[in-house]
């Protein structure tokens, strides 16, 4: 399954695009204040994609298990140094309602842990790279 991320950004305008496969849909954040960027930063959306990779694995691994989750939440904090640097101390804390077990849930959201896909691709470490550059007139 492909998955892309698209960014278009000028003075007062930021628009975002996500696909997955055939499956396209805008994300509104607005710019910066200056104008230029987006007003959520990049460590701001790198733990919102853990929070949200962790969420919806919950319901889609509870759903495997026939358990039924009612509410997720989950929390991702860390820290960011200076220019340059990788992020650090990254933890989630999650918060789960569900018609389960104690005993249940925990084995749920332990298994969720191991399975959750942007987890694991930050635990390998993955190669990022840049690909086509082009400057254009103005």
């Amino acid at each position: 399954m492909k998955i892309s991320a698209r960014v278009q950004s000028s003075e007062g305008q930021h628009h975002v695009t996500l696909r997955t496969g055939d499956h396209s849909h805008a994300l509104t954040i607005a710019p910066r204040p200056t104008g230029f960027g987006s007003s959520a930063n990049g460590g701001e959306l790198l733990f919102l994609a853990l929070a949200t990779c962790y969420c919806n694995d919950v319901y889609r691994e509870a759903a495997k298990r026939g358990l039924r989750v009612r509410r997720v939440d989950v929390e991702v904090e860390g820290e960011f140094g200076a220019e340059g640097e990788p992020a650090r101390n990254v933890t989630y804390h999650v918060r789960v309602a569900a018609d389960a077990s104690e005993v249940e849930l925990r084995a749920l959201l332990s298994h969720t842990d191991r399975v959750a896909e942007i987890q694991n691709t930050l635990r390998t470490g993955v190669p990022v790279t840049l690909g086509t550059v082009e400057v254009v007139d103005v």
